[in-house]
């Protein structure tokens, strides 16, 4: 206390006068504190307000009382052009009345004269016209109206030309432009005088003038607008940072609260302390706005802690200029609270010495440090008493801990594993491995490792590996041996079983190529055995549609052969015998076409039918083909139309295209009702011929298309049946289209017609489609 008392000895006036001075400086802070801008609009709020109005009311009041002065202007320079033009005409007339010389070069110097004493400029015109106001001298600028009548050439200015200078200054058109003209009459009224200037001219000084002013206006109004801009914007900046300046102070109380944090100042030559409200709250004291002095502070530091002023007497001696230490105050409820004091002397120059620092409250700090070791202790315990060895490095691959176990495994000594140790340069001191295998990781961790090793003395190791979170390494090394022993008997095992595995593997592998064999033969078999019975159904339906087609025309032939040759009905001249004759022919000939066409479709089948290609002109064959199926169409009033190109040419073989439109136009007669339509088009398109036969016939069912075509096939319906036929027609010319190249189309509907289509390349066909016979 004695030396509490020392220190605190001149705290009397000093403790006074630092109070005192304090508040003066807290008191200049917050003036200084509080922006000038906000004096200003507390002040005079009114006038802030009203600096917008006041700006604008200005440039109101200089724009009207521009525009007056300008108006007046405008007045002035109008009322001079036309007393000008008054003066002019009025001397002109004088001087023709008080001339006699008309001469036309007197004339024009006297227009020039009164140019020159009226003050004219080059825009003004004058004219002189005789008693019908022809114009006899004018100015040189107007010298194409010479000749002209003025009256005719001035619009609108009628009372000029009736009452001379009564008429004053009148505004009139020239040319479509506006005028001002006045008008003099001379020698009762046997000539006139006349000045006339354009208002463009007139004006145009004035106009310049009005230009100007509006810019100057318009800078003048854009400085003001950018003076209040900036000045608004100004006050803006101010008032955010008088709010940034406040929330940073109450952000900065909150931390310390928060972070439970205390400012202190100490003021070493008065033994005075300051501190903030944040102090006190930490040591649970009530806040006082007074300042403490040395003892009471020294007062609550534990005494085992430090010298307090030990301390303020070497910061005195100026040995320091700064404090860092950790020491107890007592709380107010008795306990010891760690805090943690950092402070540094404000100017080491001055010949007072303060310091400003800051105290933070450390216990949890302390407390958990102090777990920390308890716990550290335990966990080295813990390493120590394990069956595996265990080892730790930091980032930098220095050694941190290690359990007696990594020492033995190893080889090293105590003096080998001090902490910091090179991982380097450890593992040149260990015994060296029999064997070392790295293994898969199998824990999936990034930057993990694990490694079989075999000791020198025959013990197996296994060595995982792990990264830290603080980049370190820690290794954990497990005996494997007995597991090892394990695994080479389940090795010589898992040898023999993998043997025997393999052989079951061939015998069912060579088993399951066997199955597929069967298979694959089975398959072939079926496909094989479903293609003969369709040809057998095929042949089946042929025989059984054909044996009608052959057996009718030949029961007609022999029925009629027996009748002629018994001669029932009398010699064999008689009429009856002529039809029966012609019976048997057409039926000859119907069973000769059949045959013919059955012979065709073997021919193709087998590959005989040869192609004898050349330049073939499509009209002339197509008419020639029209012409032998017209009459069976006359016969039902079918009507066939022809629509072929001109110049249509392929190379093709002639009578294989000849049978192919036979074929389809009978088709297309056959199953065509009486009076229907056949239509033949053929065109060149994309290097093709395309050949299209359409007849609005009986058609064909949906189901039965797939069928056409095919040989020794016939298509059986209501409509099909009463036509007499092979069937082998579209075989036939499908064949014959596809040996040249081409493809054949049908399209049908029931009830509605058929459209066949054949497409035949028009270029030469390749040598390989002839087949030799």
């Amino acid at each position: 206390m004695a030396k509490a008392d020392a220190w605190g000895a001149p705290g009397g006036k000093a403790f006074a006068h630092r109070e005192t001075r304090s508040d003066g400086l807290a008191g200049n802070a917050r003036l200084i504190a509080e922006p000038a801008y906000r004096r200003l609009l507390a002040a005079e709020p009114l006038l802030r307000r009203s600096i917008p109005a006041l700006i604008i009311t200005f440039l109101i009041v200089i724009a009207a009382l521009r525009v007056l002065s300008l108006m007046n202007e405008r007045d002035d320079v109008e009322r001079n052009a036309k007393a000008i033009l008054t003066l002019a005409a009025g001397q002109l007339a004088s001087s023709l009345a008080t001339t006699s010389d008309t001469v036309p070069g007197a004339v024009q110097d006297l227009l020039e004269t009164t140019s020159r004493q009226g003050a004219m400029g080059r825009s003004h015109v004058l004219v002189i016209t005789d008693s019908a106001f022809k114009i006899v001298a004018v100015t040189p600028r107007s010298m194409p109206w010479q000749g002209h009548l003025l009256d005719g050439l001035v619009e609108g200015g009628q009372p000029l030309f009736m009452f001379g200078d009564r008429a004053g200054v009148m505004e009139v058109n020239i040319g479509g432009q506006d005028w001002y003209a006045a008008v003099s009459l001379a020698n009762g009224r046997k000539g006139a005088a006349a000045a006339l200037v354009p208002q463009d001219a007139v004006f145009d000084a004035w106009r310049k003038t009005v230009s100007l002013n509006v810019t100057l206006f318009v800078l003048t109004a854009s400085v003001l607008i950018i003076i209040l801009y900036a000045y608004f914007g100004q006050a803006a900046r101010a008032q955010a940072a008088d709010r940034i300046y406040l929330e940073a102070h109450q952000r900065i109380d909150m931390a310390l609260v928060r972070g439970r944090c205390g400012l202190w100042d100490w003021d070493m030559v008065r033994g005075k302390m300051y501190w903030s409200r944040s102090m006190y709250d930490m040591l649970g004291y009530k806040p006082c706005d007074t300042m403490l002095s040395f003892g009471e502070v020294d007062e609550i530091i534990h005494p085992e802690d430090g010298d307090l002023f030990q301390l303020a007497n070497r910061i005195v001696a100026r040995e320091i200029d700064h404090i860092d230490q950790v020491f107890r105050m007592r709380h107010a409820d008795g306990q010891w609270v760690w805090m943690r004091a950092r402070a540094q002397v404000i100017d080491p120059e001055a010949p007072e010495i303060q310091l400003i620092g800051i105290a933070v409250d450390v216990t949890e700090q302390r407390h958990l440090a102090l777990r920390s070791e308890a716990a550290d202790l335990r966990l080295r315990t813990a390493i120590e008493n394990i069956n595996e060895s265990f080892v730790l490095w930091d980032s930098a691959q220095r050694l941190i801990m290690c359990n007696s176990k990594y020492q033995q495994d190893n080889g090293l000594s105590d003096r080998d594993v001090m902490p910091g140790t090179a991982r380097a340069v450890l593992e040149e001191r260990m015994l060296a491995f029999a064997s070392e295998r790295r293994l898969a990781h199998t824990s999936g961790l990034q930057g993990g490792a694990t490694f079989e090793r075999q000791l020198a003395d025959g013990r197996w190791l296994q060595v995982n590996e792990l990264k830290t979170r603080d980049g370190g390494i820690v290794s954990v090394g497990s005996d494997i041996t007995q597991i090892k022993l394990h695994q080479e008997k389940l090795v010589d095992s898992e040898r023999r079983l993998m043997a025997t595995i393999h052989d079951l593997s061939l015998a069912r592998r060579a088993e399951e190529e066997r199955s597929r064999e069967l298979v694959d033969l089975n398959r072939k078999y079926m496909k094989e055995t479903e293609r003969a019975e369709a040809a057998n159904r095929a042949k089946s339906e042929f025989l059984a549609n054909m044996s009608h087609e052959l057996r009718t025309p030949l029961n007609a032939i022999i029925g009629f052969s027996e009748l002629m040759e018994q001669g029932l009905f009398g010699p064999l001249g008689s009429e009856r015998y002529e039809e029966y004759a012609t019976d048997i022919n057409s039926s000859g000939k119907y069973l000769l076409g059949v045959i013919n066409d059955i012979l065709d479709m073997s021919k193709i089948e087998a590959g005989q039918f040869s192609l004898d290609q050349e330049q073939i002109d499509l009209g002339p064959l197509i008419s020639e083909t029209v012409r032998v199926v017209s009459l069976q169409a006359a016969q039902k009033a079918i009507t066939v139309e022809t629509r072929i190109a001109d110049a249509l040419t392929l190379f093709a073989d002639r009578r294989a295209i000849k049978q192919i439109v036979i074929n389809l136009l009978s088709n297309a007669v056959k199953f065509t009702g009486q009076g229907g339509h056949i239509s033949v088009r053929a065109r060149n398109t994309s290097g093709a011929l395309v050949l299209t036969i359409e007849d609005n016939g009986c058609g064909i069912p949906k189901d039965a298309l797939g069928k056409l075509g095919r040989p020794f096939e016939q298509v059986q319906n209501q409509f099909s049946k009463s036509h007499a036929g092979s069937g082998l027609g579209l075989a036939i010319s499908r064949s014959l289209a596809e040996l040249q190249g081409g493809a054949l189309k049908i399209r049908s509907t029931e009830g509605v017609g058929t459209i066949v289509s054949v497409r035949i390349p028009v270029k030469k066909a390749a040598p390989a489609i002839k087949v030799a016979a």
